[in-house]
């Protein structure tokens, strides 16, 4: 396993960090997600990412069972607050009452005293930033958390609370957006921004909700365990993967599966150590159904691609690619 510093702090992590959403508490038993964690240990991950929201609060439940008895500063735990966890007006958002109290609640579920890095979900439009930050930085300060993130914020949001963080004085060290070599949105904006404001990115999604994995085929059923498969009552996952689902993409994907042979990887394999390249990707969040799919993916951490392939990558997939800042989110 090969870690890189976060943004300007002086936080290690994992290039490759596990992530438990949609898996844990859902898609696998719990079972299986405690060999995932175990798997992902032994390989050398130590970031571990979550968040309230996921699978209605089970997922933070599981990563915590999963983690009992590992040494907790051997290992950097990361959630998030935002979006909603209960029926009531103040069990969403980022507010103080919410940050506070969630914060809280989650500390509960994983079984710990601290969180290394707590991402701001979203941003939130109806709770005035400067009360967002001082929730954050108060937590901060009573030792509940170390160091602040973001997750999907605009260039001009991460601006805005990178200059509270500055004046509240803690560190956001963190963007976590999705990115891979299908949705590029954050290298016009975001990036140069975080850059100036000293926020590293742990990305999501490298696999573009597993389309990067070359299981779908064009003019072909999809696969009936697929996110694109998800029930009705799971409609957000389905929408995701669904975006992609035009041939002239499948079939561009195919085309990648012969540049990754080339290079010994696989398909998965290369579209991780896609998002690495960019030495602004601090990490890359791996989910996982099978303890062998966290061993192989596992392996892009150390992988550097040639110019040659980054070309033929961009040459494959064209137009296709999304770089429209407006649908961050």
């Amino acid at each position: 396993m090969e870690f890189s510093k976060l943004g300007h702090s002086g936080l290690t992590i994992s290039k490759i960090a596990y992530g438990n959403w949609i898996n844990h508490g859902g898609k696998i038993n719990e079972e299986t997600a405690h060999d995932c964690v175990k798997a992902a240990l032994d390989v050398g991950i130590t970031t571990f990412d979550t968040a309230d929201v996921y699978s209605d609060t089970k997922a933070e439940e599981i990563l915590g069972k999963s983690l009992k008895g590992i040494r907790r500063e051997s290992i950097e735990l990361c959630t998030k607050v935002c979006h909603p966890t209960g029926t009531g007006q103040n069990d969403r958002g980022l507010s103080r009452k919410h940050i506070l109290e969630n914060c809280n609640a989650s500390l509960r579920r994983l079984q710990t005293d601290y969180i290394d890095i707590y991402y701001a979900h979203r941003f939130d439009p109806t709770t005035p930033l400067e009360e967002t930050m001082l929730a954050f930085a108060d937590l901060v300060r009573q030792g509940k958390v170390h160091y602040i993130g973001v997750s999907e914020w605009t260039a001009e949001q991460i601006t805005r609370g990178a200059a509270l963080a500055r004046e509240l004085n803690v560190p956001l060290i963190a963007s976590q957006p999705q990115y891979s070599m299908l949705w590029r949105i954050i290298e016009r904006d975001v990036i140069p921004t975080c850059q100036r404001e000293g926020l590293g990115q742990v990305v999501w999604s490298p696999l573009a909700q597993g389309i990067l994995t070359g299981k779908y085929l064009p003019g072909k059923s999809l696969p009936m365990d697929s996110r694109a498969n998800s029930p009705a009552g799971k409609p957000f996952f389905k929408n995701l993967v669904q975006r992609w689902m035009s041939n002239n993409i499948l079939e561009a994907i195919q085309k990648l599966k012969p540049v990754a042979q080339e290079v010994d990887l696989t398909l998965a394999q290369l579209a991780i150590a896609w998002v690495l390249q960019n030495q602004n990707v601090s990490a890359a969040i791996i989910g996982a159904s099978s303890p062998e799919q966290v061993r192989e993916n596992a392996l892009a951490s150390e992988v550097k691609l040639e110019t040659e392939v980054m070309n033929q990558i961009d040459e494959i997939l064209g137009d296709l690619v999304e770089y429209d800042q407006s649908k961050t989110g």
